[in-house]
C-alpha cells in the first residue's frame, strides 16, 4: 500500500512538510510506503474549463506544462491521499487549489477514478482559516467519492514560524491519531 503526500507550502521544510511527515511516520511503521511531493512554491494554471478532459477520458488534463498531470498519475498509482496547505487568507494555497480543481475535473470525466481511496487533509495555520481550508479539500475528496478517515481533533496545527509545529503538542497527536487511521482504514479496503 501507498500514500501520497502533496505539500502545498512553498517552504519545502515548513510547518506543512513537518505535519505530513508525522503522519508518515506512523505509517511507515504499519509499513505503508510514503511520497511526498513538492508543489508549493511552483507555477501552476487553475482549471480553464476546457472540457477536453470530458472528450479525451484519458485520465489527464489538458493543460500540459506544469506538474498537475504528473500528480494525477500519482494519485492513480496511490491508495491513499493527503493534500497538506498553510492557510493563506483564510483558505488554502493556491498551488493545492489548482491541483484539486484539475485533477478533480479530470476524475469526473474519467468515471471517478480516485473513487473508494482514502483522502485526508493537514492544515498549518497562524490564527484563523483553517476549518475553511480543511473543508474546501475535503468537498475534493467527497465528489471524488473518497472515504475521509478522521482524528482526534481537525487535522490542523497553530503554527505559523518554522519550527511551530515541533511545539504543538495537541497538533502532534492529532496527526499521529491521523496516521492511526489511515493505516487501519487502508487495511480494512485492501
Amino acid at each position: 500500500m501507498k500514500v501520497v503526500a502533496f505539500n502545498g507550502s512553498p517552504r519545502v521544510d515548513g510547518n506543512t512538510s513537518k505535519m505530513i511527515e508525522e503522519v508518515f511516520a506512523v505509517l511507515n511503521d504499519e509499513g505503508i510506503d510514503t511520497e511526498i511531493v513538492q508543489i508549493g512554491g511552483s507555477r501552476v494554471m487553475g482549471c480553464t474549463a476546457c472540457n477536453i478532459c470530458f472528450e479525451t477520458k484519458n485520465k489527464r488534463c489538458a493543460i500540459d506544462d506544469d506538474y498537475v498531470n504528473g500528480c494525477i498519475e500519482k494519485m492513480l498509482e496511490a491508495d491513499g491521499i493527503i493534500f497538506g496547505t498553510p492557510t493563506y487568507f483564510a483558505d488554502l494555497s493556491p498551488e493545492v487549489k489548482a491541483l484539486i480543481d484539475r485533477a478533480g475535473m479530470v476524475a469526473l470525466a474519467n468515471n471517478a477514478m480516485f473513487k473508494r481511496k482514502v483522502g485526508a487533509t493537514v492544515v498549518a495555520v497562524r490564527r484563523g482559516g483553517s476549518v475553511h481550508a480543511f473543508d474546501s479539500v475535503n468537498h475534493f475528496f467527497l465528489i471524488s467519492q473518497m472515504i475521509i478517515p478522521g482524528s482526534s481533533y481537525w487535522n490542523l496545527s497553530l503554527a505559523w514560524r518554522k519550527g511551530d509545529f515541533e511545539k504543538d503538542k495537541e497538533g502532534i497527536r492529532t496527526m499521529r491519531v491521523l496516521g492511526e487511521n489511515i493505516a487501519w482504514l487502508l487495511r480494512k479496503i485492501n
